[in-house]
């Protein structure tokens, strides 16, 4: 049986966005509709919508303690302050490992450009960036939700 960080570079590499890869990766472990996952996290992408902003692993974590926490508290006032503890702590971890959740600080390139992309492509940061953040966003939150 695969583990939540396996699939999730799975579903990276099958060409889902790093935050579709990451929420739809809890799919089955906390019972929620992958297609609707997908769907809500395909604008995350690229610093969300290729803004180059806050990872989109480090999003679709976000998205995947908010799915957690409401399916583990009935009151709305629990479920957002638990999750805001929860997205307040892996931010600290992420940051501790990467220095960073800006896509374009991590990736050090512009994906807006023909000389972005190419960069990011020759160098091979998908793999060796993008997928080390999925895994790194996906350990975090098996930390904080066990």
């Amino acid at each position: 049986m695969k583990t939540t960080e396996e699939i999730a570079i799975d579903l990276f590499k099958g060409g889902l966005n790093c935050s579709q890869s990451v929420i739809t990766s809890y799919a089955e472990k906390l019972d929620f509709d992958k297609g609707l996952a997908m769907g809500i996290s395909c604008g995350f992408g690229g610093g969300m919508g290729r803004l180059q902003d806050t990872c989109g692993a480090v999003t679709g974590a976000f998205m995947v303690l908010g799915i957690y926490n409401c399916k583990k508290y009935a009151d709305n006032k629990d479920r957002k302050e638990n999750t805001y503890s929860m997205v307040k702590e892996f931010n600290k971890k992420f940051k501790a490992i990467h220095a960073t959740t800006n896509c374009r600080l991590l990736l050090g390139s512009d994906l807006n450009t023909v000389e972005g992309q190419k960069y990011v492509k020759e160098h091979n940061l998908h793999e060796i960036i993008c997928e080390k953040c999925i895994k790194n966003a996906v350990q975090i939150v098996n930390e904080l939700t066990n």
